[in-house]
């Protein structure tokens, strides 16, 4: 069946701006020889909820009508990849608004926004807040992996992306029970991402409401192992 918006699909890539370098892939591998190998990301295939900004616009457009197992190539203008260059976002500040001295090239948090060190001249530095492929031309070659179609399978997908965690899910009519171990409690990557979970599965599920149900366990005790005989030493043959 043709992609259409709303599908929940996994989509494996690899982007680069058109010719230049690779910036973003689903493939360890590529990412190491491009130089780009994130210990912290998860590589394989990614889910995309087609229409739901999962992706860049482009992207998305591109997959539209496509069925599973389709491999293509699609160059995407800046209007719909990262957006145009805004001059009005470069913005200067005193060198002493930054923990070490600012090197050019470097991204730097200032007040909570994201940018990139343009120029350091003498105690001022310029700080890019575009996006730093913004005004970019991109590429992207893509394959459609997988289409995924239940409700449960869905949510169990999107848990999987933003915590990284795999919870038993139970469907009880339109409620979605989402059993969380205790343990679980302490995740930061959880903590900060269970409510976008949440309105996710409300949002492109069906499901009218989640419950999350902290479990608690009794621990299990070891088993003891019984003790290994120990056979008596022989004695020496009489001579």
């Amino acid at each position: 069946m043709p992609v259409k918006k709303g599908d929940f699909i996994k989509v494996s890539y690899t982007g680069r701006v058109k010719g230049g370098d690779i910036f973003d892939t689903t493939d360890e591998k590529v990412a190491k020889e491009a130089g780009i190998f994130n210990e912290n990301v998860k590589y394989g295939a990614q889910l995309i909820v087609v229409g739901s900004e999962y992706a860049v616009k482009g992207l998305e457009e591109d997959i539209l009508g496509e069925n599973v197992g389709y491999k293509g190539t699609v160059e995407i203008p800046p209007e719909k990849g990262f957006g145009a260059h805004d001059p009005k976002l470069i913005e200067t500040f005193s060198i002493t608004k930054f923990k070490e001295r600012p090197l050019v090239g470097a991204r730097v948090n200032l007040n909570g926004r994201m940018g990139t060190v343009a120029t350091v001249i003498g105690r001022r530095a310029r700080v890019d807040f575009n996006h730093p492929l913004a005004g970019k031309t991109i590429v992207y070659d893509y394959t459609i992996e997988e289409e995924i179609k239940t409700p449960k399978s869905k949510i169990s997908e999107l848990i999987d992306m933003y915590a990284r965690a795999d919870l038993d899910v139970d469907i009880k009519e339109s409620v979605a029970v989402v059993n969380v171990p205790y343990a679980l409690s302490f995740d930061q990557r959880w903590l900060l991402s269970k409510k976008q979970i949440a309105d996710d599965i409300l949002a492109h599920t069906g499901i009218k409401e989640v419950q999350y149900v902290e479990k608690h366990t009794v621990a299990k005790k070891p088993t003891k192992k019984p003790a290994k005989k120990t056979s008596k030493p022989k004695k020496a043959a009489k001579k």
